[in-house]
C-alpha cells in the first residue's frame, strides 16, 4: 500500500459520461496514494453512463465546478451555444440521467479555489463556455490581469497545454506550450494556466485517459505537476455509445 500524501491533489476534467475512463482514473489515482481530487466539470455529455458517473464521484465525495454541458442541462439558454450534433447528445444525456443529478447540477459553482490555486471549467477567472484557443497573446494577458492566482487548472478543449506569463527578461509575453505525460517543469517567476485534457474524450493525439497531479508547494516555483495517461477499456465505452442511441461520432473519437 503507497502511504497517502495528502500534500497532492488529483486534478480531472471532461469525464464525459465515460464510466471505464473515471474508473480507471480514480484507480490511478488511489495507487499514488493521493486523497485529495478536484474536478473541473463536464461529467456528462457524449458517454454512456452518465448517471454513474456523477454518482460515482459524488460518492467519492469530489468537488467540481460547473462545466457547460451541465449548464446546458440546467439552463435553456445555454443549449444555445452547442451545435446541433451535440445537443443531440445532450437531450439523450438528459434521459440518461435522474432528476437529482440534474438538480446537483444547479448547486455546482463556476469556479473553486484550493491552495492558493484558481479551478474552473473553461477560462478563468470564471467564464463555462470560452475556449482558450479562441484568445490570442493580448486577450491572454487581459485575462491574467482578472485573476491574482499564480496558478488556474482549466479543461474544455480536451487538450493538454500549459499557458504562461513570463515575468523577469521576458516579462508579460505569453508562452504557449503542450503539456506532455510525465514531470512537468512550471518555471520561475511565472503564472500559468494549465489545461489538464479530459479523462472520457480525449483530443490531444492519444487516446489513453489523462488527468494531473499537483504538489503544490510552498512556491510556485516549487510546485510540482505531473500529467499522467491510464488506459481503459475503450472497446467497452464506444460499444455502449452505440447501444444508448449517442451519436457514433463520440465513439469514433474514442479511438
Amino acid at each position: 500500500m503507497v502511504e497517502a500524501k495528502q500534500q497532492r491533489v488529483a486534478v480531472i476534467s471532461d469525464v464525459h459520461g465515460n464510466l471505464e475512463a473515471l474508473k480507471s482514473v480514480l484507480a490511478d489515482v488511489d495507487a499514488q496514494g493521493v486523497a485529495e481530487i478536484l474536478n473541473l466539470g463536464d461529467m456528462v455529455g457524449y458517454g454512456p453512463e452518465p448517471e454513474a458517473c456523477v454518482k460515482l464521484l459524488i460518492a467519492r465525495g469530489v468537488p467540481s465546478v460547473l462545466g457547460n454541458h451541465e449548464h446546458g442541462l440546467v439552463e435553456a439558454q445555454a443549449r444555445g451555444w452547442f451545435n446541433p450534433q451535440a445537443r443531440k447528445a445532450l437531450d439523450r444525456t438528459r434521459e440518461l440521467l435522474s432528476d437529482d443529478s440534474v438538480m446537483y447540477f444547479r448547486t455546482l459553482p463556476r469556479t473553486l479555489e484550493a491552495h492558493g490555486a484558481l479551478f474552473v471549467h473553461g477560462c478563468p477567472p470564471g467564464l463555462v463556455s470560452k475556449y482558450l484557443y479562441e484568445l490570442d497573446d493580448e486577450a491572454l494577458r487581459e485575462t491574467f490581469a482578472l485573476y491574482p492566482h499564480p496558478l488556474c487548472f482549466v479543461g474544455h478543449t480536451h487538450d493538454l497545454e500549459r499557458i504562461s506569463l513570463l515575468a523577469g527578461a521576458g516579462a508579460g509575453r505569453i508562452e504557449r506550450k503542450d503539456l506532455v505525460k510525465g514531470l512537468v517543469n512550471l518555471g520561475k517567476a511565472t503564472r500559468h494556466i494549465l489545461n489538464i485534457g479530459s479523462v472520457g474524450q480525449p483530443r490531444d493525439g492519444n487516446n489513453k485517459a489523462k488527468y494531473v497531479l499537483w504538489e503544490p508547494g510552498e512556491t510556485l516555483a516549487e510546485a510540482r505537476i505531473e500529467v499522467r495517461f491510464v488506459p481503459y477499456d475503450i472497446a467497452r465505452t464506444a460499444a455502449l455509445i452505440v447501444e444508448k442511441g449517442l451519436p457514433t461520432v463520440y465513439a469514433d473519437r474514442l479511438w
